[in-house]
Protein backbone atom coordinates (compact mmCIF):
# COMPACT_ATOMS: atom_id res chain seq x y z
CA UNK A 1 0.00 0.00 0.00
CA UNK A 2 0.98 3.63 -0.44
CA UNK A 3 0.41 5.34 2.90
CA UNK A 4 0.67 9.11 3.31
CA UNK A 5 1.29 10.66 6.72
CA UNK A 6 0.44 14.33 7.20
CA UNK A 7 2.50 15.62 10.14
CA UNK A 8 3.03 19.35 10.72
CA UNK A 9 6.53 18.83 12.18
CA UNK A 10 8.85 15.91 11.59
CA UNK A 11 12.27 14.45 12.36
CA UNK A 12 14.65 15.71 13.66
CA UNK A 13 12.15 17.76 15.67
CA UNK A 14 11.96 16.23 19.15
CA UNK A 15 8.36 15.82 20.25
CA UNK A 16 6.05 13.00 21.22
CA UNK A 17 3.88 13.32 18.12
CA UNK A 18 6.92 13.30 15.82
CA UNK A 19 8.33 10.23 17.56
CA UNK A 20 4.96 8.49 17.19
CA UNK A 21 4.90 8.94 13.41
CA UNK A 22 8.60 8.13 12.96
CA UNK A 23 8.16 4.83 14.78
CA UNK A 24 4.94 3.85 13.00
CA UNK A 25 6.31 4.90 9.60
CA UNK A 26 9.50 2.88 9.77
CA UNK A 27 7.64 -0.23 10.87
CA UNK A 28 5.18 0.13 8.00
CA UNK A 29 8.15 0.31 5.62
CA UNK A 30 9.63 -2.80 7.21
CA UNK A 31 6.30 -4.54 6.53
CA UNK A 32 6.62 -3.73 2.84
CA UNK A 33 4.51 -0.59 2.52
CA UNK A 34 5.45 2.62 0.77
CA UNK A 35 5.26 5.52 3.23
CA UNK A 36 5.34 9.19 2.25
CA UNK A 37 5.54 11.81 4.99
CA UNK A 38 4.28 15.29 4.12
CA UNK A 39 5.38 17.95 6.57
CA UNK A 40 6.28 21.63 6.75
CA UNK A 41 9.54 23.50 7.00
CA UNK A 42 8.85 24.30 10.68
CA UNK A 43 11.66 23.36 13.06
CA UNK A 44 10.03 24.78 16.19
CA UNK A 45 6.28 24.72 16.83
CA UNK A 46 6.31 28.51 16.91
CA UNK A 47 7.77 28.49 13.39
CA UNK A 48 4.27 27.76 12.14
CA UNK A 49 3.12 31.25 13.03
CA UNK A 50 6.33 33.23 13.65
CA UNK A 51 8.64 33.95 10.73
CA UNK A 52 11.67 34.59 12.96
CA UNK A 53 11.80 31.04 14.32
CA UNK A 54 13.95 28.20 13.01
CA UNK A 55 12.96 26.42 9.81
CA UNK A 56 14.27 23.69 7.53
CA UNK A 57 14.81 24.13 3.82
CA UNK A 58 11.90 22.92 1.69
CA UNK A 59 12.50 19.82 -0.37
CA UNK A 60 12.86 16.05 -0.27
CA UNK A 61 14.79 13.69 1.97
CA UNK A 62 14.67 10.03 2.94
CA UNK A 63 14.35 8.96 6.57
CA UNK A 64 14.05 5.38 7.85
CA UNK A 65 13.01 4.24 4.38
CA UNK A 66 10.25 6.86 4.08
CA UNK A 67 9.97 9.64 1.50
CA UNK A 68 9.80 12.93 3.39
CA UNK A 69 8.71 16.17 1.72
CA UNK A 70 8.92 19.53 3.49
CA UNK A 71 6.66 22.31 2.24
CA UNK A 72 6.85 26.06 2.96
CA UNK A 73 4.44 27.60 5.45
CA UNK A 74 1.97 30.25 4.33
CA UNK A 75 0.80 32.73 6.96
CA UNK A 76 -1.78 35.47 6.62
CA UNK A 77 0.70 37.71 8.45
CA UNK A 78 4.13 37.42 10.02
CA UNK A 79 3.05 39.53 12.99
CA UNK A 80 3.17 37.09 15.96
CA UNK A 81 -0.02 38.44 17.56
CA UNK A 82 -2.15 37.61 14.52
CA UNK A 83 -2.18 33.83 15.12
CA UNK A 84 -3.49 33.87 18.73
CA UNK A 85 -6.09 36.48 17.74
CA UNK A 86 -7.30 34.27 14.89
CA UNK A 87 -7.40 31.25 17.18
CA UNK A 88 -9.54 33.12 19.70
CA UNK A 89 -11.78 34.32 16.88
CA UNK A 90 -12.28 30.72 15.78
CA UNK A 91 -13.21 29.67 19.31
CA UNK A 92 -15.84 32.40 19.56
CA UNK A 93 -17.14 31.67 16.05
CA UNK A 94 -17.58 28.04 17.02
CA UNK A 95 -19.48 28.98 20.16
CA UNK A 96 -21.84 31.02 17.98
CA UNK A 97 -22.51 27.86 15.93
CA UNK A 98 -21.56 29.48 12.64
CA UNK A 99 -21.74 27.21 9.57
CA UNK A 100 -18.95 24.66 9.23
CA UNK A 101 -18.01 26.01 5.81
CA UNK A 102 -17.37 29.45 7.34
CA UNK A 103 -15.38 27.94 10.20
CA UNK A 104 -13.22 26.02 7.73
CA UNK A 105 -12.64 29.25 5.81
CA UNK A 106 -11.55 31.00 9.00
CA UNK A 107 -9.29 28.07 9.87
CA UNK A 108 -7.66 28.50 6.47
CA UNK A 109 -6.39 31.90 7.69
CA UNK A 110 -4.21 30.08 10.22
CA UNK A 111 -0.94 28.52 8.98
CA UNK A 112 -1.27 26.53 5.77
CA UNK A 113 1.00 24.71 3.34
CA UNK A 114 -0.58 25.10 -0.12
CA UNK A 115 2.17 23.10 -1.83
CA UNK A 116 1.43 20.19 0.51
CA UNK A 117 -2.23 20.29 -0.50
CA UNK A 118 -1.21 20.41 -4.17
CA UNK A 119 1.00 17.33 -3.71
CA UNK A 120 -1.91 15.34 -2.23
CA UNK A 121 -4.17 16.43 -5.10
CA UNK A 122 -1.61 15.53 -7.75
CA UNK A 123 -0.91 12.08 -6.26
CA UNK A 124 -4.38 11.22 -4.93
CA UNK A 125 -4.94 8.40 -7.43
CA UNK A 126 -1.90 6.55 -6.05
CA UNK A 127 -2.69 6.97 -2.33
CA UNK A 128 -4.33 4.10 -0.43
CA UNK A 129 -4.59 5.60 3.08
CA UNK A 130 -3.97 9.04 4.61
CA UNK A 131 -3.08 9.32 8.30
CA UNK A 132 -3.04 12.88 9.63
CA UNK A 133 -2.58 14.48 13.00
CA UNK A 134 -2.81 17.46 15.37
CA UNK A 135 -6.30 18.93 15.01
CA UNK A 136 -5.31 22.16 16.70
CA UNK A 137 -3.48 23.03 13.46
CA UNK A 138 -6.55 22.16 11.41
CA UNK A 139 -5.95 24.85 8.80
CA UNK A 140 -3.50 22.45 7.15
CA UNK A 141 -5.87 19.47 7.36
CA UNK A 142 -9.21 20.62 5.93
CA UNK A 143 -7.96 20.82 2.32
CA UNK A 144 -6.44 17.35 2.65
CA UNK A 145 -9.70 15.92 3.98
CA UNK A 146 -11.61 17.46 1.08
CA UNK A 147 -9.28 15.79 -1.44
CA UNK A 148 -9.49 12.47 0.40
CA UNK A 149 -13.28 12.57 0.33
CA UNK A 150 -13.43 13.41 -3.36
CA UNK A 151 -11.11 10.50 -4.20
CA UNK A 152 -12.59 8.11 -1.60
CA UNK A 153 -9.28 7.76 0.25
CA UNK A 154 -9.74 6.41 3.81
CA UNK A 155 -8.47 8.80 6.48
CA UNK A 156 -7.06 7.92 9.89
CA UNK A 157 -6.66 10.80 12.34
CA UNK A 158 -4.63 10.89 15.53
CA UNK A 159 -5.77 14.22 17.00
CA UNK A 160 -3.44 14.46 20.03
CA UNK A 161 -6.07 16.43 21.95
CA UNK A 162 -4.61 18.36 24.87
CA UNK A 163 -7.35 18.07 27.46
CA UNK A 164 -5.92 20.46 30.01
CA UNK A 165 -7.43 20.45 33.48
CA UNK A 166 -10.76 18.80 34.17
CA UNK A 167 -12.08 21.81 36.06
CA UNK A 168 -10.87 24.36 33.50
CA UNK A 169 -12.32 24.03 29.96
CA UNK A 170 -10.53 27.12 28.65
CA UNK A 171 -7.59 25.13 27.29
CA UNK A 172 -9.32 22.22 25.57
CA UNK A 173 -11.62 24.54 23.62
CA UNK A 174 -8.73 25.10 21.19
CA UNK A 175 -8.85 21.38 20.35
CA UNK A 176 -12.60 20.88 20.18
CA UNK A 177 -13.97 23.55 17.84
CA UNK A 178 -16.80 22.37 15.57
CA UNK A 179 -14.67 22.24 12.43
CA UNK A 180 -12.01 20.22 14.28
CA UNK A 181 -14.55 17.74 15.59
CA UNK A 182 -15.97 17.47 12.09
CA UNK A 183 -12.55 16.43 10.79
CA UNK A 184 -12.66 13.52 13.23
CA UNK A 185 -16.22 12.61 12.32
CA UNK A 186 -15.22 12.44 8.66
CA UNK A 187 -12.27 10.17 9.44
CA UNK A 188 -12.65 6.42 9.05
CA UNK A 189 -10.63 5.81 12.22
CA UNK A 190 -9.66 8.00 15.17
CA UNK A 191 -6.70 6.95 17.30
CA UNK A 192 -6.78 8.33 20.84
CA UNK A 193 -3.81 8.26 23.17
CA UNK A 194 -5.90 7.50 26.26
CA UNK A 195 -9.39 6.43 27.22
CA UNK A 196 -9.91 9.87 28.68
CA UNK A 197 -9.27 11.48 25.30
CA UNK A 198 -11.63 9.07 23.54
CA UNK A 199 -14.40 9.65 26.08
CA UNK A 200 -14.00 13.41 25.77
CA UNK A 201 -14.36 13.33 21.98
CA UNK A 202 -17.30 10.94 22.06
CA UNK A 203 -19.04 13.21 24.58
CA UNK A 204 -18.57 16.05 22.07
CA UNK A 205 -20.48 14.08 19.45
CA UNK A 206 -17.64 12.40 17.57
CA UNK A 207 -19.35 9.02 17.30
CA UNK A 208 -19.34 8.16 13.60
CA UNK A 209 -15.77 6.87 13.17
CA UNK A 210 -14.25 3.91 14.90
CA UNK A 211 -12.30 4.83 18.02
CA UNK A 212 -9.12 3.06 19.02
CA UNK A 213 -7.24 3.76 22.24
CA UNK A 214 -3.66 2.84 21.41
CA UNK A 215 -1.26 5.14 23.23
CA UNK A 216 2.40 5.65 22.43
CA UNK A 217 5.54 3.67 23.08
CA UNK A 218 9.27 3.57 23.56
CA UNK A 219 12.23 1.47 22.48
CA UNK A 220 14.00 0.79 25.79
CA UNK A 221 17.42 0.18 24.26
CA UNK A 222 17.36 3.63 22.66
CA UNK A 223 16.81 5.53 25.93
CA UNK A 224 18.92 3.50 28.38
CA UNK A 225 22.57 2.75 28.85
CA UNK A 226 23.66 6.32 29.48
CA UNK A 227 26.69 7.34 31.53
CA UNK A 228 25.36 9.22 34.55
CA UNK A 229 28.78 9.79 36.10
CA UNK A 230 30.09 11.34 32.90
CA UNK A 231 27.04 13.60 32.72
CA UNK A 232 27.62 14.88 36.25
CA UNK A 233 31.30 15.46 35.57
CA UNK A 234 30.58 17.23 32.29
CA UNK A 235 28.15 19.63 33.94
CA UNK A 236 29.89 19.91 37.33
CA UNK A 237 26.92 18.44 39.23
CA UNK A 238 27.55 16.91 42.65
CA UNK A 239 24.09 16.55 44.22
CA UNK A 240 20.85 14.86 43.13
CA UNK A 241 19.27 15.73 39.78
CA UNK A 242 15.64 16.61 39.10
CA UNK A 243 15.08 16.20 35.36
CA UNK A 244 12.41 17.70 33.11
CA UNK A 245 12.30 16.75 29.42
CA UNK A 246 10.09 18.49 26.87
CA UNK A 247 9.38 21.92 25.51
CA UNK A 248 10.14 24.59 28.10
CA UNK A 249 6.81 26.35 28.46
CA UNK A 250 4.28 27.46 31.05
CA UNK A 251 1.69 24.91 29.92
CA UNK A 252 4.32 22.16 30.12
CA UNK A 253 4.80 23.09 33.78
CA UNK A 254 8.40 24.22 33.37
CA UNK A 255 7.88 27.51 35.16
CA UNK A 256 6.07 25.71 37.98
CA UNK A 257 8.99 23.30 38.27
CA UNK A 258 11.47 26.17 38.58
CA UNK A 259 9.30 27.82 41.24
CA UNK A 260 8.99 24.56 43.19
CA UNK A 261 12.75 24.08 43.06
CA UNK A 262 13.25 27.64 44.30
CA UNK A 263 11.35 26.66 47.45
CA UNK A 264 13.56 23.60 47.87
CA UNK A 265 16.75 25.58 47.34
CA UNK A 266 15.59 28.17 49.86
CA UNK A 267 15.20 25.29 52.34
CA UNK A 268 18.75 24.12 51.70
CA UNK A 269 18.39 21.47 49.00
CA UNK A 270 21.53 20.71 46.96
CA UNK A 271 19.57 19.32 44.00
CA UNK A 272 20.20 20.51 40.45
CA UNK A 273 17.35 21.05 37.98
CA UNK A 274 18.20 19.86 34.47
CA UNK A 275 15.92 21.06 31.65
CA UNK A 276 16.09 19.38 28.24
CA UNK A 277 13.97 20.60 25.33
CA UNK A 278 13.16 23.62 23.21
CA UNK A 279 12.64 26.83 25.20
CA UNK A 280 9.60 28.79 24.04
CA UNK A 281 9.95 32.56 23.95
CA UNK A 282 7.91 33.26 27.07
CA UNK A 283 9.94 30.75 29.08
CA UNK A 284 13.20 32.31 27.89
CA UNK A 285 11.92 35.70 29.05
CA UNK A 286 11.03 34.20 32.43
CA UNK A 287 14.42 32.51 32.72
CA UNK A 288 16.35 35.64 31.78
CA UNK A 289 14.75 37.45 34.73
CA UNK A 290 15.69 34.82 37.32
CA UNK A 291 18.29 35.77 39.89
CA UNK A 292 21.77 34.28 39.63
CA UNK A 293 21.15 32.43 42.90
CA UNK A 294 18.47 30.44 41.07
CA UNK A 295 20.12 29.90 37.68
CA UNK A 296 23.23 28.62 39.45
CA UNK A 297 21.21 25.48 40.28
CA UNK A 298 19.76 25.00 36.76
CA UNK A 299 21.30 23.38 33.69
CA UNK A 300 19.44 24.29 30.49
CA UNK A 301 20.25 21.87 27.67
CA UNK A 302 18.01 23.30 25.00
CA UNK A 303 18.75 20.93 22.13
CA UNK A 304 20.52 18.00 23.75
CA UNK A 305 21.61 15.06 21.63
CA UNK A 306 20.13 11.61 22.15
CA UNK A 307 23.35 10.54 23.88
CA UNK A 308 23.20 13.51 26.23
CA UNK A 309 19.59 12.74 26.99
CA UNK A 310 20.43 9.11 27.84
CA UNK A 311 23.21 10.29 30.12
CA UNK A 312 20.79 12.67 31.84
CA UNK A 313 18.33 9.85 32.51
CA UNK A 314 21.15 7.74 33.92
CA UNK A 315 22.22 10.57 36.22
CA UNK A 316 18.80 11.74 37.45
CA UNK A 317 16.93 10.78 40.60
CA UNK A 318 13.49 11.55 39.18
CA UNK A 319 11.59 12.99 36.21
CA UNK A 320 9.14 15.87 36.52
CA UNK A 321 6.56 16.80 33.86
CA UNK A 322 3.72 18.75 35.52
CA UNK A 323 2.13 19.51 32.13
CA UNK A 324 -1.44 20.15 31.09
CA UNK A 325 -0.67 19.85 27.37
CA UNK A 326 0.41 16.23 27.04
CA UNK A 327 -1.98 13.82 25.38
CA UNK A 328 0.15 10.97 26.68
CA UNK A 329 3.72 11.68 27.82
CA UNK A 330 6.38 9.49 26.18
CA UNK A 331 9.04 10.94 28.47
CA UNK A 332 7.42 9.10 31.38
CA UNK A 333 8.09 5.85 29.53
CA UNK A 334 11.69 6.89 28.92
CA UNK A 335 12.15 7.65 32.61
CA UNK A 336 10.60 4.35 33.67
CA UNK A 337 12.96 2.49 31.32
CA UNK A 338 15.71 3.97 33.49
CA UNK A 339 13.93 2.90 36.71
CA UNK A 340 13.14 6.52 37.61
CA UNK A 341 10.07 7.63 39.58
CA UNK A 342 8.01 10.34 37.89
CA UNK A 343 5.84 13.31 38.83
CA UNK A 344 3.11 14.49 36.48
CA UNK A 345 0.20 16.88 36.53
CA UNK A 346 -3.30 15.63 37.14
CA UNK A 347 -4.22 17.00 33.71
CA UNK A 348 -4.34 16.06 30.05
CA UNK A 349 -3.81 12.37 29.34
CA UNK A 350 -1.22 11.94 32.09
CA UNK A 351 -3.61 10.49 34.75
CA UNK A 352 -4.38 7.60 32.38
CA UNK A 353 -0.67 6.74 32.22
CA UNK A 354 0.79 7.59 35.63
CA UNK A 355 -0.80 5.62 38.47
CA UNK A 356 -0.60 7.97 41.45
CA UNK A 357 1.14 6.34 44.38
CA UNK A 358 2.14 3.25 42.38
CA UNK A 359 4.62 4.30 39.70
CA UNK A 360 4.69 8.04 40.31
CA UNK A 361 2.93 11.01 41.81
CA UNK A 362 0.30 13.37 40.41
CA UNK A 363 -0.22 16.98 41.46
CA UNK A 364 -2.75 19.55 40.26
CA UNK A 365 -1.43 21.66 37.40
CA UNK A 366 0.10 24.88 38.72
CA UNK A 367 0.14 23.71 42.37
CA UNK A 368 3.61 24.92 43.33
CA UNK A 369 3.41 23.79 46.95
CA UNK A 370 2.12 20.36 45.97
CA UNK A 371 4.87 19.99 43.38
CA UNK A 372 7.50 21.05 45.92
CA UNK A 373 6.29 18.42 48.37
CA UNK A 374 6.20 15.71 45.71
CA UNK A 375 9.78 16.43 44.58
CA UNK A 376 10.97 16.56 48.18
CA UNK A 377 9.30 13.24 48.95
CA UNK A 378 11.02 11.41 46.11
CA UNK A 379 14.39 13.00 46.86
CA UNK A 380 14.26 12.02 50.53
CA UNK A 381 12.52 8.63 50.32
CA UNK A 382 14.73 6.42 48.13
CA UNK A 383 12.75 3.27 48.90
CA UNK A 384 9.50 4.75 47.58
CA UNK A 385 11.35 6.23 44.62
CA UNK A 386 12.82 2.82 43.79
CA UNK A 387 9.42 1.12 44.11
CA UNK A 388 7.83 3.65 41.74
CA UNK A 389 10.67 3.25 39.25
CA UNK A 390 10.41 -0.54 39.31
CA UNK A 391 6.63 -0.46 38.82
CA UNK A 392 6.99 1.92 35.87
CA UNK A 393 9.70 -0.26 34.33
CA UNK A 394 7.40 -3.29 34.49
CA UNK A 395 4.51 -1.31 32.99
CA UNK A 396 6.56 -0.19 30.00
CA UNK A 397 7.78 -3.67 29.13
CA UNK A 398 4.29 -5.13 29.52
CA UNK A 399 2.34 -2.55 27.52
CA UNK A 400 4.28 0.36 26.05
CA UNK A 401 7.08 -0.75 23.78
CA UNK A 402 6.70 0.37 20.16
CA UNK A 403 6.13 -3.24 19.20
CA UNK A 404 3.01 -3.28 21.41
CA UNK A 405 1.80 0.02 19.97
CA UNK A 406 2.44 -0.91 16.35
CA UNK A 407 0.51 -4.15 16.81
CA UNK A 408 -2.51 -2.02 17.68
CA UNK A 409 -2.05 0.51 14.86
CA UNK A 410 -0.98 -1.62 11.87
CA UNK A 411 -4.39 -3.28 11.27
CA UNK A 412 -6.04 0.14 10.91
CA UNK A 413 -4.24 0.75 7.63
CA UNK A 414 -6.27 -1.93 5.85
CA UNK A 415 -8.32 -0.37 3.07
CA UNK A 416 -11.01 -3.06 2.77
CA UNK A 417 -13.18 -3.92 5.75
Amino acid sequence: MHIVHIVQLYHPVASGSVRYFVEISKRLVADGHRVTVLTTTAHDLESLWQADKRTFAPGYESHEGCDVYRFPIKRISDIPLVYPVLRRLLVEAGRLRLPLALLRWLAALTPQAPALTAWVKDHAAAIDVIHMTNVTLDGLLHPVMAIAKSHQIPVITTPFVHLGETQDPSFVRYYSMPQQLDLLTQSRDVIAMTGREARFLQARGVTAPRFHVVGAGVTPAEVTGGDGAAFCTRHAITGPIVLQVGAMARDKGTIATVQAMQQLWAAGSDATLVLIGAPLAHFQQFYDQLPATTTAHIKVLAYASDAERRDAYAAAQLLVLPSRTDSFGIVFLEAWCNHLPVIGADAGGIPDLVHDGHDGLLVPFGDIDGLTQAIQRLLTDPDTAAQFGAAGYAKVHAHYTWEHIYAGVAPLYRVAE
